[in-house]
């Protein structure tokens, strides 16, 4: 199979992707209660489509592993997330206080095996980042997507914000990343995460007024820093493909011109779907897929996650089918039979028409939503440049052994995102981690390191030592105090400078 993303020259987008999906049988046991909107039970349905589609022999399925919580706490503050750990239907009546105050309850309800179901989705988005940092072409993950997650509150469906902590990690690798969100719904987590730092630009394409989270100004546009690397696309009821795609293709077609990033996060909520039980958008599956076609053919690597839906039956025919424009590949729209065959009919077709609901979006409004957002960007400089550093250490997955049965067993026993070993957990948290969006106190030291050369020669060369993360307390943070510290600069001496065995300075870096 020839390979693409960033391995791949621009040319025919017929080429093939090397795809790696991440799936756990067990998602779809995860019940948030009666009548709430909410059913993990749609991957599964999209899991079962995509077998019988014969999709799944054409990428690498992996079962992601579970998020530790140190893992979590990369961007979540760790009295939420020990909070998230030990809260039990049966034991939710003696915090209600932490309930309130973690917003759980109502919209993020307590269910059995709450904690579990956040450390699968997260693992998935974070595994997928990983992989994509190792040289894969495409991550999917339907599982996550969760874009609502704050620091240290739950939101809108969303316990852990999975995105935020795959994009922290594509950071380690990509100077610059995207993240693009075409959920009906303002991608308000991850804008609120990344608010204030360049590395990183947020493009939410959503519902704007009265409805839910009521963010999503097209005057949000970042702060300090950060400032125009947020973009927001507020629409109205009744949006069909041609009036979506004439916004996102030229916003997009720009941004990338413009920030050109390493990689790209695109969350593909399906509930800006036609016949949404919450949403209000008249997207048909090819019209919301065209956005996946688009951002594939920029030939970046792509990490896919899920997001909102709530007409189940929708969902699985989108993300289906979506999976199929990832690998180039063009489904019938005639269902396979499979175990969940009696929810697509009466038609058993992979493709819904849309309805004939009023488009409130008109010509005049999109020219002004297009032009104001043009020209926003047009203020920025060209793909700002990261300082040379010491990065992280990428976590290590090895690739899949092709000729072992058991995907669930293909995971390395060292991988960053490796199940908690208490033995070691202390000697894995002081790992330099580059960027931290906690209520921190980051300070840079720098170590001069004597080079020996014979006993009579003596040379000096400075280095990043790393970032020490001194934690001064769990309280969360507002959003403007929230910031991505700068990569400390290397600096390198004409004469005498050497480099380190086995630490070469990233060379797609800038100074």
């Amino acid at each position: 199979m020839e390979t693409g993303g960033n391995s791949l020259p621009s040319g025919p987008d017929g080429l093939k992707r090397r795809v790696i999906y991440f799936y756990d049988p067990e998602v779809g046991n995860y019940y948030y209660g009666q009548g709430h909107p909410m059913k993990p039970h749609r991957i599964r349905m999209t899991h079962a489509l995509l077998a019988h589609y014969g999709l799944l022999q054409q990428m690498q399925v992996m079962k992601p592993l579970p998020a530790r919580d140190k893992d979590l706490s990369r961007f979540h503050a760790d009295d939420y997330v020990a909070f998230l750990r030990g809260i039990t239907p049966d034991t939710q009546q003696d915090q209600l206080r932490a309930l309130k105050r973690f917003n759980v309850g109502e919209d993020c309800p307590v269910f059995d095996g709450l904690y579990s179901f956040c450390q699968t989705y997260a693992g998935g988005s974070v595994g997928g980042a990983v992989k994509l940092n190792h040289g894969s072409d495409i991550a999917v993950n339907w599982a996550g997507g969760l874009h609502h997650a704050k620091k240290c509150e739950a939101s809108g469906f969303c316990y852990v914000n999975d995105i935020v902590l795959a994009i922290l990690e594509l950071l380690k690798h990509y100077e610059r990343v995207l993240y693009v969100d075409i959920d009906i719904h303002h991608g308000d987590g991850v804008e609120e995460a990344f608010y204030t730092t360049d590395r990183v630009m947020t493009v939410s394409f959503h519902k704007f007024g009265d409805y839910f989270p009521g963010t999503g100004d097209i005057r949000d546009i970042g702060y300090g820093k950060g400032k125009y690397y947020s973009l927001n696309v507020p629409l109205d009821d009744g949006i069909d493909d041609e009036s979506y795609q004439s916004l996102f293709k030229p916003i997009i077609g720009k941004v990338m011109e413009v920030f050109r990033p390493g990689a790209v996060v695109l969350q593909c909520g399906a509930d800006s779907l036609s016949g949404d039980r919450l949403g209000c958008f008249n997207l048909s599956i090819k019209g919301h897929a065209e956005c996946v076609r688009f951002m594939r053919s920029f030939n970046v690597p792509l990490l896919l996650l899920g997001g909102g839906g709530y007409t189940i039956r929708n969902v699985a025919r989108c993300w289906c089918y979506e999976t199929g424009v990832a690998l180039g590949v063009e489904i019938d729209d005639k269902m396979p039979h499979h175990e969940y065959y009696e929810y697509f009919g009466p038609d058993y077709t992979l493709h819904v028409a849309p309805s004939n609901m009023e488009n409130k979006n008109s010509r005049q409004l999109l020219d002004e939503i297009r032009s104001k957002l043009l020209d926003n960007l047009s203020k920025l400089r060209h793909a700002p440049s990261v300082q040379f550093q010491e990065r992280p250490p990428d976590a290590e997955l090895p690739e899949a052994d092709e000729d072992q049965d058991d995907a669930d067993e293909r995971w390395d026993p060292d991988s960053d995102m490796d199940i908690d070993n208490p033995k070691h957990q202390d000697e894995a948290f002081r790992k330099p981690v580059s960027i931290s969006i906690q209520n921190t106190r980051i300070k840079r030291e720098i170590i001069e390191s004597e080079l020996k050369d014979q006993e009579d020669h003596k040379g000096a060369i400075e280095h990043v030592k790393g970032i020490d993360m001194v934690t001064e307390d769990n309280s969360c943070l507002k959003v403007s105090d929230m910031s991505i510290e700068e990569p400390a600069t290397v600096k390198v001496e004409p004469e005498s400078s050497t480099k380190l065995p086995d630490q070469p300075l990233p060379g797609q870096l800038k100074s």
